[in-house]
């Protein structure tokens, strides 16, 4: 699938969280054995969303952007993978922060992705930790 072919827009948690969920319970619940309680926490209706979609406007991609300037929940369907899907939803995600004149951002990464936000400058700034049943380490970027 070319670039081109995929869209990343903002997503309206009102009329989309159908389908966020929806692609959030298969990556996170189905794929990692995230518990659903701890995948939906609430928090969504504060937050900036972010949505990847195919040339059918299928939702393939998401993540997330709290109001204090956490990244979260961003994750991209197994066929998707692989063809800089995440990587246009997290620059998205951090432009949106700058639009709202955040000093940085902030994430709990995977530490199977620690490579794929430090290639985008984010940086490790605490030990690691067990967040769902998966090891994580909280990183930042600083905005300019």
């Amino acid at each position: 699938m070319t670039e081109d072919r995929i869209r990343i827009l903002d997503a309206d948690w009102s009329k989309d969280q159908a389908d966020l969920i929806a692609v959030r319970t298969r990556v996170f619940v189905e794929e990692q054995k995230v518990p659903p309680e701890l995948e939906i926490d609430g928090i969504d209706p504060q937050c900036h969303h972010a949505k990847a979609v195919d040339d059918g406007m299928r939702v393939i991609g998401t993540g997330r952007l709290l109001p204090d300037g956490h990244i979260g929940r961003l994750c991209v369907l197994p066929d998707y993978r692989g063809q800089g899907v995440g990587d246009r939803l997290l620059l998205h995600l951090i432009e949106r922060a700058r639009q709202q004149g955040l000093k940085e951002v902030l994430l709990h990464a995977q530490v199977s992705a620690l490579a794929f936000y430090e290639r985008r400058g984010f940086e490790s700034f605490s030990d690691r930790f067990m967040e769902a049943g998966i090891e994580h380490q909280s990183m930042r970027l600083r905005l300019k």
